[in-house]
């Protein structure tokens, strides 16, 4: 069920309610792009799991208004509207790639109502990481977050050109990426329901322009707007060893500095390989146990 919300400030967030609504609230962040159509686990796991599962288009994806010159840190206050408008106090926080800072950020900046925060394939902050961060990047996510702060107009241009491609035909997105696919890659997305998801998702999330996807790219390659060592809840990151589109020394850097975080890097797994991994890491989210207490698939 997809209903509107409203901001403070008047815009309109997309926000998306699945899985058992007296279940555990769980607030997944889509990665970049991305909308809030998924990918995310079938509403019958959500319900036999007790999983409340609440996504939203960040602002300029989807049918969500566009917030000019956001940070990463400016997504807390938006989490908390759609909270507030469904009613939900405390809540987990879960983000996948793009989306997993934007996770981060409500566990630094909205102490009293997130119990629990997950971060899968995560970025690390730029500014914090240096020119390391770059290290291990494919050539593609590379000189796109370098025009981030360098030229921003060039990089515009780009995700205009590729937004337009998408809309024309969705599919079209896998060709831009394919030079970063690891081979564990190419089988996730090779399964035909992931595949139509991760479609259904990126055609949603730029069907009126590239304004969410843009912006995602500044803010994620400026300063973030917080310190994720100020965060104080349990913290689950996750990631494939042989991921090139953010590089595991990203969450190798939030494990060294966030107090209470678990850092699991599994061999042989790559950036989708988290797709798979998704359900497990959503049932933990939503739970009281430790990352131990959760059975393995």
């Amino acid at each position: 069920m997809t209903r509107t919300i409203r901001t403070a400030d008047g815009r309109r967030l997309a926000v998306a309610e699945r899985g058992d609504p007296r279940g555990a609230p769980v607030m997944l962040f889509h990665g970049t792009p991305g909308s809030r159509l998924g990918p995310v686990p079938r509403a019958m796991t959500l319900h036999a799991t007790g999983i409340r599962l609440l996504s939203f288009d960040r602002p300029g994806f989807g049918e969500s208004d566009r917030l000019a010159g956001r940070s990463v840190a400016s997504v807390a206050q938006d989490a908390a509207a759609v909270a507030d408008a469904l009613g939900i106090d405390r809540f987990a926080v879960l983000g996948r790639s793009g989306g997993g800072p934007h996770a981060l950020a409500c566990a630094a900046l909205l102490p009293e109502r997130v119990t629990k925060a997950a971060a899968m394939v995560p970025l690390a902050p730029r500014d914090a990481m240096g020119e390391t961060w770059f290290s291990g990047m494919t050539p593609g996510n590379a000189e796109a977050y370098q025009q981030a702060v360098s030229d921003p107009a060039a990089l515009r241009r780009v995700l205009d050109e590729r937004a337009a491609g998408i809309r024309a035909d969705p599919a079209s997105l896998f060709a831009s990426i394919d030079q970063g696919l690891e081979p564990t890659d190419r089988a996730v997305i090779g399964q035909a329901n992931i595949r139509q998801e991760l479609v259904r998702a990126y055609a949603a999330g730029v069907s009126r322009s590239a304004d969410g996807w843009f912006d995602d790219a500044l803010a994620l390659a400026r300063p973030w707007g917080f310190d994720p060592g100020d965060i104080r809840v349990p913290v689950y990151l996750w990631h494939g060893a042989e991921d090139r589109f953010s590089p595991i020394s990203h969450t190798r850097w939030l494990g060294e500095r966030i107090p209470l975080a678990t850092v699991d890097v599994e061999a042989r797994a790559s950036h989708f390989s988290s797709l798979l991994r998704l359900p497990r890491v959503i049932v933990w989210s939503g739970t009281r146990v430790s990352w131990d207490g959760v059975a393995a698939d």
